[in-house]
């Protein structure tokens, strides 16, 4: 039997800050080496953003379409990172077993969600810069004083979707997650007020999409970075959908 003395201490778990950090890295990396997830998650924003501000339709409103077209490609970025990206590599990590060995560390089910949405934060600074720098060379020119409310929205919309990522991949093989999370991609891009606002859809898309996690973060960047704007209602919806989603998945979310 082994004795425990100061030269042989009794292993202690690191510091729940350090635990995310770590898993957060960790998360970033596996995404930046990803060359699939970085179509979704860069490439395919990219596109949009310059095909939307170069076409003529869809009709987006009054003002000069590029200030519209960047709020709602990067509401697509975080969609694309934050959810899509997460639920395939979540659903797939858990199908692999891999989930099941975080399970038998200290980090838990909370410190998994927060590492997951601080690798996200990280990879959406890279995506923002990105598509950002892309706006502007295109002629956007945004509300600069609506930009702490676009972080503000920002951050809870990642916290959201990260949070229904979770919930898709502990719930749904790994073949369905990859079928979901792609499906529910192109029903947001096509009518949930994502890339176009909501007031130019249909009557009655237009009213269910405001309540769609989409939809809010879509409309808050825009009144953020069009407007100058902080958009409660918008804000609110998405904070609901943050407590809803992280409830379900803690309590739905199975590690094999």
């Amino acid at each position: 039997m082994t004795l425990l003395s100061d030269e042989n201490p009794q292993p202690t778990p690191a510091a729940p800050a350090r635990r995310v950090v770590a898993q957060a890295r960790f998360e970033a990396g596996i995404l930046l080496r990803n060359g699939e997830q970085l179509l979704v998650s860069l490439v395919l924003p990219a596109l949009a953003l310059v095909g939307l501000t170069k076409a003529s339709v869809p009709d987006l409103g009054a003002g000069p379409r590029i200030d519209i077209v960047v709020p709602g490609v990067l509401a697509l970025a975080v969609i694309s990172s934050a959810f899509t990206g997460q639920a395939i590599q979540t659903g797939f990590d858990r199908r692999y077993g891999v989930l099941r060995m975080l399970g038998t560390t200290p980090l838990g089910r909370g410190g998994l969600l927060a590492g997951k949405s601080v690798g996200v934060l990280a990879i959406l600074v890279v995506q923002v810069g990105a598509l950002g720098g892309l706006g502007l060379a295109l002629g956007w020119s945004p509300a600069w004083s609506g930009v702490p409310a676009a972080i503000l929205v920002g951050l809870v919309g990642t916290a959201s979707f990260v949070a229904l990522a979770m919930l898709v991949a502990g719930t749904l093989r790994a073949e369905a997650v990859l079928a979901f999370a792609n499906l529910l991609w192109l029903l947001l891009v096509a009518g949930g007020a994502v890339l176009v606002p909501a007031s130019t859809l249909p009557a009655g898309l237009e009213h269910v999409a405001g309540w769609l996690p989409s939809g809010a973060l879509g409309e808050g960047l825009r009144a953020a970075l069009v407007d100058g704007s902080l958009d409660l209602r918008s804000l609110a919806v998405l904070c609901v959908w943050t407590v809803a989603a992280a409830a379900a998945s803690r309590r739905l979310f199975r590690w094999s």
